[in-house]
């Protein structure tokens, strides 16, 4: 039995991107989040006033895969979130903080989702080819990239 079905309390989900694009997809989910009480993560402070105000917001160190040191501090920090927070669900849209997020929920026992990028149209992203062994579900929003790589696809949503 999982723990959302022993609990009475509202679902807690972890939304978690990198900014840009990433940040934007995230966004158009948020009606999807309602009834949840909702930890959003990002890159930039300035992100804030795109998330509710009933809802947490949280900032994370901006890194890359040739920045290890910030990478590192990047990670440390999310697992750090993750462990405070104690989400049900992991949801993210893209790049090095949802990666990270996305492992460190699977391993605290959240179920995991990972939104490849519209922009992937011909291949997943790096970020989905490494969290795919790890997440519950990736989806991808093409329909024949999700075919080639054996992930899932339920429409183009974002």
């Amino acid at each position: 039995m999982s723990r959302l079905t022993t609990r009475n309390t509202r679902p807690r989900i972890l939304a978690v991107a990198s900014g840009g694009g990433h940040w934007v997809q995230l966004m158009r989910l948020r009606p999807a989040f309602e009834d949840a009480d909702v930890t959003y993560v990002t890159v930039q402070a300035t992100s804030k006033e795109d998330v509710p105000e009933t809802s947490t917001f949280l900032v994370v160190p901006d890194a890359t895969r040739w920045d290890r040191f910030r990478l590192v501090r990047m990670a440390l920090r999310l697992f750090w979130i993750v462990l405070r927070s104690r989400p049900d669900v992991v949801i993210s849209t893209g790049a090095a903080p949802g990666y990270f997020a996305l492992r460190f929920g699977r391993w605290l026992g959240a179920r995991t989702m990972w939104i490849d990028s519209i922009a992937n149209a011909e291949e997943l992203s790096m970020s989905a080819t490494r969290i795919r062994p790890h997440a519950t579900m990736v989806l991808s929003q093409w329909e024949d990239v999700a075919e080639r790589t054996g992930v899932e696809y339920h429409g183009a949503v974002l």
